[in-house]
């Protein structure tokens, strides 16, 4: 095998640990929903709190397309390893906060989610923080691929999540929460539509 090509079984195997993590983070996504169909009326649903259930669903959805990108490492060490695989534990992290295991100390998910913004907002900011580091590794080249948006899209969305996180602003919220689905959708067709 050429030695600057790396070994595919390498790449499948770190895909496999990824899959795990990435879908108990989706499971808990559509567990968390499912639970408003079963036991309709016994929480106070929030569709702010549900808007950011999809964005995560589509972030993560999102996040498996485009992190195929990985196979093109030259080399894939330990300390890429342990790098994707943390990256993962963010998103499920902001699953898990999304659907805590109880709201017996909240009202409703508005309660719970606006107590805990704080907490979602900053990992959803090192999330983004993360993806910078994460597509700087997949090379150069690939990096300048996505032009000024991608620095500037990350850049926003880390300002974004800040303010988020300290203000409780309803207002603010939405049209946030709208801005981040809508612009998120648009970029993963713009930038992601085909692997290649």
């Amino acid at each position: 095998m050429d030695a600057s090509q790396p070994d595919p079984a390498v790449f499948s195997h770190i895909r496999v640990v990824m899959g795990m993590v990435i879908s108990l983070s989706l499971a808990r996504l559509l567990s968390g929903v499912a639970l408003f169909v079963q036991h309709p009326g016994k929480t106070k649903v929030y569709w702010i709190h549900l808007g950011w259930v999809l964005f995560m669903f589509i972030f993560l959805v999102h996040f498996w397309w485009w992190e195929y990108h990985l196979h093109s490492l030259a080399v894939i060490d330990v300390s890429v390893y342990l790098f994707v695989i943390l990256y993962c534990c963010v998103f499920f992290f902001l699953c898990v906060l999304l659907f805590p295991t109880s709201l017996d100390e909240y009202s409703g998910y508005e309660h719970y989610f606006m107590s805990r913004r704080a907490w979602f907002f900053g990992f959803l900011a090192l999330a983004f923080a993360v993806d910078i580091v994460d597509t700087a590794l997949k090379g150069r080249a690939y990096f300048q691929s996505f032009g000024i948006e991608y620095p500037l899209r990350n850049a926003a969305y880390i300002a974004l999540c800040t303010v988020a996180a300290v203000t409780p602003n309803r207002r603010f919220h939405a049209v946030f929460l709208i801005g981040a689905i809508l612009y998120q959708l648009a970029w993963m067709y713009r930038a992601f539509d085909l692997l290649d």
